[in-house]
């Protein structure tokens, strides 16, 4: 165990450069080294397609950086440059891409050339600082995640950190226990969570510096329990519902946000109420908030926060008086958690959570030219908008979300492959490679020969430099009942889905591993118990980890109710076929008493010209 626990360690520091603050609990798993995972297909043009056309196209930095030199039009813009830059470092951390990274560089100068006399980088004036509904302090805290993230994988430039540091004690000189002002007492929502989702940043630089006192402000935030009103750890740990917590204003992706933050102050405190705290959240997101797509957060209980708020979203998705519902922000942010909850505890169910999202609802969020994405998705009706909280620059929307979708994309890579203690742990079959270490510290590389998720045969091949005796641990999907694994043609037992499969043998270059997945489609009931009922007479269909869509692009009676036709098992006997659309995935016949049907994979269909798409399906009645 001690071995172990030093291995990870190791492992850590490499991955969080110059890490020196201590840590009591240790990741069970850690991401691979920049640049040791390589995707080939799914996924990989997507990815290029957002940093050629965004990152290093029609993305405004020029103007988002002016907002700290000349003051925002409206309030939290000051956002928009942390989150760029943010995105940009964790895409070089995948692409090793140098005009990306020399781009990035520029920005980050610019913005740290904005810096006010009393080191602060703030879209408000030192007079008016601290800001409250400009959202300033939310907007420090994304000046600090993008100055991190650019520190730890792009350049270790300690004007950087000198800057990261001198933003940091602009805010704790301002709002903090030594100042009489509470962190409590600013934000633009009526809770004031933004300003305490800060936390994460905070404990960056804790873990870079080691300096006692950014440790010390992050336990005064996390005393203050998030905001106003009755303290959020505390509800979630009491056991109170998502939608009544930090009421009067639930907002689902900045109560991620500061939990994100919350699992940071536990690995260096180790204290087992926030581990509940932590494991609590994942819970009760995952079975009450997240639908069909892997998204969450609506209008239903909260219809003037333009569905952004949790509303018991996993029962209410099928409501057909939802308006707009799982803001991109919310996706992106769950996934983040979903990866610091798997780093930290090992818990397969948080690769469920993160498959059901980047397959369906993340792609399904994109643009097809890669330039931009949703504010919101929905399941029926107008699947994507752009209408919602951003500025308009020379005709080009930037919301929050054009923001936030690409660093989803991000986040694929860095959750592919990962690594334990006894070796490598492969979470997603999409075609590539990637370079890992043994149990001894030994390379070996994994190569994924696959047409996943088009497709259900997965080869991996194990070459390790040095023979030996090490773990590759598999993620077996929930959605898979009945998987087929075998080593060099012998089947391997104790394949069960929804938990990891340790395959723990003595490997040398040229071991074949070969997965065969249980693509069956299925049939899902609409969920029960929504405020309206007529949300109950509604059906999916779902292929492995895709969801099916009808798509009034090819199917003008896309939202005419059917029957899908399956059998006592709920099996849906469908048929996978060329696609008619370019740039459609996958396209399928699908069974229902009327007659056969087409639909789509749910990611695929274009609505960015006035389309509709039909997910849930009515039931004839």
């Amino acid at each position: 165990m001690k071995k172990s626990i030093a291995f990870l360690a190791a492992l850590s520091l490499c991955a969080s450069v110059f890490a020196q603050g201590q840590r009591k609990v240790e990741n069970v798993m850690e991401p691979l080294p920049s640049g040791a995972v390589t995707l080939t297909d799914y996924f990989e043009n997507d990815i290029r397609k957002s940093v050629e056309n965004w990152a290093k196209g029609v993305m405004p930095y020029d103007s988002v950086v002016e907002f700290f030199r000349t003051g925002r039009k409206q309030f939290a813009l000051g956002e928009m440059v942390g989150k760029a830059i943010r995105t940009n470092a964790l895409m070089y951390r995948y692409t090793r891409d140098e005009e990306l990274r020399d781009l990035t560089k520029d920005v980050v100068y610019s913005l740290i050339g904005t810096m006010k006399p009393n080191g602060s980088i703030s879209c408000t004036a030192v007079e008016n600082q601290p800001g409250g509904t400009d959202g300033d302090i939310w907007e420090r805290k994304y000046v600090l995640l993008a100055l991190s993230q650019y520190y730890l994988d792009v350049d270790q430039d300690p004007k950087v950190l000198d800057a990261m540091e001198k933003e940091a004690a602009s805010v704790m000189t301002q709002i903090g226990p030594q100042t009489g002002v509470s962190i409590k007492d600013f934000g633009w929502s009526d809770n004031h969570i933004e300003s305490s989702t800060i936390l994460e940043p905070i404990m960056r630089l804790y873990y870079i510096t080691g300096k006692q006192e950014y440790l010390d402000y992050a336990a005064y935030i996390v005393d203050c329990g998030g905001g106003l009103g009755k303290n959020m750890f505390q509800a979630v740990r009491d056991g109170d519902p998502l939608t009544s917590v930090g009421q009067p204003y639930p907002k689902a992706y900045e109560m991620t946000s500061l939990w994100e933050g919350l699992v940071e102050y536990y690995r260096a405190t180790g204290d087992p109420v926030l581990l509940e705290t932590i494991e609590k959240y994942f819970r009760s997101v995952k079975e009450n908030e997240i639908t069909i797509i892997g998204n969450g957060g609506a209008d239903v209980y909260w219809p003037k926060v333009c569905g952004e708020a949790w509303s018991n979203t996993a029962v209410e998705q099928t409501n057909p008086s939802v308006v707009r519902m799982m803001e991109t922000c919310v996706g992106v942010t769950w996934i983040k958690y979903c990866s610091q909850y798997l780093r930290l505890t090992g818990d397969p169910s948080a690769v469920d959570a993160i498959e059901k999202y980047i397959y369906n609802g993340l792609l399904g969020a994109m643009r097809p030219d890669g330039k931009g994405f949703s504010y919101v998705n929905l399941l029926n009706g107008e699947k994507v908008t752009n209408y919602g909280w951003g500025w308009n620059f020379d005709g080009l929307p930037v919301t929050c979300c054009n923001l936030n979708g690409p660093t989803g994309l991000a986040y694929i890579p860095y959750v592919a492959v990962m690594q334990d203690a006894e070796g490598p742990v492969v979470n997603l079959y999409n075609a590539g490679k990637a370079v890992a270490k043994t149990a001894k510290g030994d390379e070996v590389v994994l190569t994924v020969d696959s047409q996943f998720p088009r497709g259900n045969e997965v080869k991996i091949s194990v070459d390790p430099s040095v023979a030996g005796k090490f773990s590759v641990r598999l993620y077996m999907p929930t959605w898979s009942p009945d998987t087929y694994v075998e080593v060099n043609g012998k089947a391997v037992r104790g394949v069960k889905p929804g938990e990891y499969l340790a395959i723990s043998r003595r490997w040398k270059k040229g071991d074949m591993i070969r997965i065969v997945f249980d693509f069956r489609a299925r049939l899902i009931d609409a969920p029960k118990g929504g405020r309206n009922p007529e949300g109950e007479f509604f059906q999916a269909v779902q292929w492995g980890p895709i969801v099916l869509a009808r798509d009034e692009n090819i199917d003008p009676d896309y939202n005419k109710p059917v029957q899908v036709v399956a059998d006592e098992n709920g099996e849906v006997k469908v048929r996978q076929v060329t696609p008619e659309r370019p740039g459609t995935r996958m396209q399928f016949v699908v069974p229902t008493t009327g007659g056969d049907i087409k639909m789509v994979d749910y990611s695929s269909v274009d609505c960015w010209k006035g389309s509709h798409i039909q997910t849930w399906l009515p039931m004839i009645r």
